[in-house]
């Protein structure tokens, strides 16, 4: 993936060099508390033989056994590049909007969704989102480019992409990545984040695409 100049964090970090964040969604997974289906697992490799000419400085994983299973096939498939567990990688919700926040018509839908979430998520969700924004958004210190890979949940990956594209905090919601798609962000010191790639899968072949979607959405 050739190297593009601009971009700048929501939170207004300040950095003397570029952050190039790759966010991936795990692979297809067999359940919601195990580790990756056979296509899965394919989805991965072929996910880490695209990165393999990018200069990646970490691989950043969720706890979770599907994250964790990802980052590792990944991992496999490039040189040198060290894997971290990290809770603020997980598996949450990072914003619990209210009714007044959400369009009408989608209101009622988005609250229904949200609404076996337990007092314990909706208070230690948005904490982990936060943090999260704190650690991984915004361009670095130095002089040098930094490229990192955090391999995580659809949750998370919407709420960069949200966060970068200054949209309202309730906004993650809506937003879907499929298993093992690529999604980059640039964070440039003094310009806006630019989300330069979104839920791209074209390292997958057709049967591996959009897996965990309905049909009338593969495109």
């Amino acid at each position: 993936m050739g190297k593009i100049v601009g971009g700048r964090g929501e939170l207004g970090m300040t950095g003397t060099a570029t952050r190039y964040l790759y966010l991936v969604r795990h692979g297809e997974a067999a359940s919601e508390e195990g580790g990756l289906t056979e296509g899965g697992r394919r989805q991965a490799v072929l996910l880490g033989q695209r990165l393999r000419g990018v200069p990646l400085a970490s691989v950043h994983h969720g706890p979770l056994p599907r994250a964790a299973e990802t980052a590792r096939l990944i991992g496999e498939q490039l040189e040198d590049v060290p894997l971290h567990v990290s809770d603020v990688a997980g598996d949450y919700v990072p914003y619990m909007p209210v009714r007044d926040e959400l369009p009408s018509e989608a209101a009622d839908f988005y609250l229904r969704f949200l609404a076996d979430a337990s007092e314990e998520e909706r208070e230690q969700g948005p904490a982990l989102a936060r943090r999260a924004l704190d650690r991984f958004g915004g361009p670095v210190d130095g002089d040098t480019d930094r490229h990192e890979l955090i391999v995580t949940h659809n949750f998370l990956v919407a709420w960069f992409v949200r966060d970068a594209m200054h949209a309202p905090m309730w906004r993650w919601l809506g937003l879907n990545h499929a298993n093992a798609a690529l999604t980059v962000i640039r964070y440039a010191p003094g310009r806006p984040a630019t989300v330069l790639v979104s839920n791209d899968m074209r390292h997958l072949p057709a049967d591996l695409r959009w897996t965990g979607f309905p049909p009338e959405v593969h495109i």
